[in-house]
């Protein structure tokens, strides 16, 4: 298996305009090295917004997932970030994964956000997703199901392999509960014993709320690999190491007494 090289996008998402949101998406795409894979904050052509009658896309003729798709056959690499769709007359939070063929995987949010009315407009989804990507398996995560480990324990499955390698998480997490993000980040990489990514933005929503960004990456044993500063918006690479991977795993073999 390959090493697995990340772009993290922490960016000022513009509120409720997809069109601006789109333009600075390609102002990075247009400058970035090669990757396999670009993380982009939850809902990220209209940030967290509620306002589901005029966002959401058609699940089958969606123009986000089109323009992902563009960018992922030019750059040759894959997306995971989230969006407003309408499916058969419901509302999701839907997090989808790109191929850079076009291909599509995706994810229900599963835990809905009360705070800020979330329950009230999306379904909540029901099913674990972990996709097999360049020899990772990746389990695809959204913001507050962050709060709630008993989605995303890792396990020992066929041939003695654990269930998945890296957990993400795309989100709009507000800056008065940063600490919880980064505490809950590194807790989900050490007791999943895989690497974590959380990537968020930053800047002010329609809400007035306000996101201090704090996108990191964690190692297998809680380590950071790389985290942002507060407020800044950021294109940032991470590379994951197959190998550091197994070592910790067969050092520590924690997850065969779960």
């Amino acid at each position: 298996m390959q090493d697995l090289k990340l772009t993290l996008v922490q960016i000022d998402q513009i509120w409720e305009d997809k069109a601006s949101n789109y333009s600075k998406y390609e102002h990075i795409f247009q400058n970035l090295d090669d990757t396999d894979l670009i993380v982009l904050p939850e809902m990220f052509n209209t940030a967290f917004s509620m306002n589901v009658a005029e966002l959401a896309e058609d699940w089958n003729h969606s123009t986000g997932i089109e323009f992902l798709k563009n960018w992922g056959k030019k750059l040759n690499t894959a997306f995971y970030t989230s969006l407003i769709v309408k499916d058969n007359d419901r509302y999701f939070n839907r997090g989808v994964f790109v191929f850079p063929d076009g291909q599509i995987e995706y994810y229900d949010k599963r835990r809905s956000f009360g705070l800020a009315g979330e329950d009230r407009f999306f379904t909540a989804g029901k099913d674990e997703k972990i996709v097999n990507y360049r020899g990772w398996k990746i389990n695809l995560q959204i913001c507050y199901d962050l709060r709630f480990p008993e989605l995303t324990r890792n396990r020992m499955v066929n041939n003695n392999e654990a269930a998945y390698d890296l957990l993400i998480y795309v989100a709009n997490w507000p800056e008065k509960r940063k600490y919880h993000w980064t505490s809950l980040l590194t807790a989900r990489a050490i007791e999943n014993q895989c690497y974590v990514v959380g990537v968020n933005r930053v800047g002010l929503d329609g809400k007035e709320l306000n996101y201090s960004g704090n996108s990191a990456a964690f190692s297998p044993l809680g380590g950071v690999l790389w985290e942002e500063n507060d407020f800044a918006e950021c294109i940032s690479n991470v590379d994951l190491s197959h190998n550091s991977l197994l070592e910790i795993r067969k050092s520590l073999p924690f997850l065969k007494d779960a």
